[in-house]
């Protein structure tokens, strides 16, 4: 396959592997790299941004391919601007940014070579990134574990094909080959894949999380606004169906409040972190498990490389029935 992504970033295939808060990790990076795909990792991964420079100095020694860092662009990331910082000094392949403004980013990354490659969920914001001077978006869109954006994909990709003069990815639903194959119809340049690489050999979630994915399906998915101020996509455990899904009064006010604002998200945003964060690793009931509906067709734990050959090789025959249709 030849895109955008595989010919800007030499990789074999155009496929990001995403940025997943808690799940991604330097191990499955490399691997990525080794699979012929490139994966990128949130820098909110690591408590301090001394730990976040150690990262960076170990990706660079053992990634062979490209790798990315995901930097949240909002005020509730208290090390956001340290973050940009020490990503201007180690100039990273490229950066995905997320919820909030790139511009600080553009503006001191992009000048040392790093891509600037931009979450966006409409056209409206997809044309602001685009102005500002982003190299690339993905358009994410409502099949996305996490924070996912309110449009499929089916409509989200043509709208920001149409009317955008920079290249396209798509964030969204895709575990199989045919999703592959029928998102690349609509003109993508790639997908970034996520859900899928929580249930690796690779993946250090526990083993709990890991076999959440591979049992539940897309009609466990539910959206919660108690993670992280934004709303988000989790797994719909019997605990999260005893705490809801919706904020509570206090939260609801503070969020509506201009003041309290900034706080009311940093505030849920640091709670529900805490209790993802607990459910990723540990033994307990809490169990809030952040997933996108694409666990629908994930069946065993496997290897990246495993999960990979198996979307590329899925991909090949969905083309390979498509053109023995057209003859």
């Amino acid at each position: 396959m030849k895109t955008w992504l595989t010919e800007t970033f030499n990789i074999k295939y155009p496929i990001i592997m995403a940025p997943m808060f808690l799940v991604t990790s330097i191990d499955m990076l490399v691997e990525a790299s080794k699979a012929g795909i490139m994966g990128c990792i949130p820098a909110l991964n690591w408590r301090t941004p001394e730990e976040f420079e150690e990262g960076l100095k170990e990706l660079k020694e053992r990634c062979e391919g490209p790798f990315g860092i995901n930097i949240i662009v909002n005020q509730s990331n208290i090390h956001m601007h340290k973050q940009i910082e020490l990503c201007a000094q180690y100039a990273p392949d490229f950066i995905i940014t997320s919820l909030g403004n790139p511009k600080e980013v553009i503006e001191k990354c992009r000048p040392k070579g790093t891509k600037i490659i931009c979450d966006v969920v409409d056209l409206k914001y997809a044309q602001k990134v685009q102005d500002q001077g982003a190299d690339a978006v993905i358009a994410v869109n409502s099949g996305a574990g996490g924070h996912a954006g309110p449009t499929p994909a089916s409509i989200l990709v043509p709208l920001l094909k149409k009317n955008l003069n920079i290249p396209v990815i798509s964030a969204g639903g895709i575990a199989t080959g045919s999703g592959l194959f029928s998102i690349m119809a609509l003109g993508c340049e790639g997908v970034s894949i996520g859900s899928p690489f929580i249930a690796t050999k690779e993946s250090i979630v526990s083993d709990a999380y890991k076999e959440a994915v591979v049992q539940y399906g897309a009609k466990d998915i539910v959206m919660s606004n108690k993670i992280s101020g934004t709303p988000c996509t989790v797994i719909n455990t019997p605990y999260v169906q005893k705490i809801g899904t919706e904020q509570n009064v206090i939260e609801k006010a503070m969020s509506k409040n201009k003041k309290l604002k900034k706080y009311a998200k940093m505030l849920t945003g640091y709670k529900g972190m805490k209790a993802v964060e607990n459910a990723a690793f540990g033994a307990t009931y809490k169990t809030v498990w952040v997933a996108g509906p694409s666990i629908e067709f994930i069946t065993k734990i496997e290897t990246v490389k495993e999960i990979v050959d198996r979307i590329v090789s899925e991909f090949e025959t969905s083309v390979d029935e498509f053109l023995a249709k057209r003859s």
